[in-house]
């Protein structure tokens, strides 16, 4: 199970993401309100997106992984648009 906390501060839900399957360093990602609410169902406070984020982790994580080796040098946070792509396609 994937930890993850909400933090008010930043508007978003934090979690980590493991590049190396594990055997390295992890890092550090973000998904924000807008697409937990959006994208992934959640309707209320912080437990309600982290509940989404806890449902839908192998989607979210696959897409942090993705963003994380596309820029590793960049944090990583994600908005919806990492998300609507994905959904165009699957229509």
């Amino acid at each position: 199970m994937s930890d993850a906390i909400y933090c008010f501060d930043t508007a978003a839900v934090k979690f980590a993401i493991y590049p190396e399957g594990g055997d390295g360093p992890r890092i550090i990602a973000e998904i924000g309100e807008d697409p937990l609410r959006h994208h992934f169902g959640a309707t209320g406070g912080g437990d309600s997106l982290v509940d989404a984020f806890v449902s839908h982790a192998p989607t979210i994580e696959s897409t942090a992984l993705k963003r994380y080796r596309a820029e590793p040098h960049k944090p990583v946070f994600l908005s919806s648009e990492d998300f609507e792509l994905a959904e165009q396609i699957r229509v």
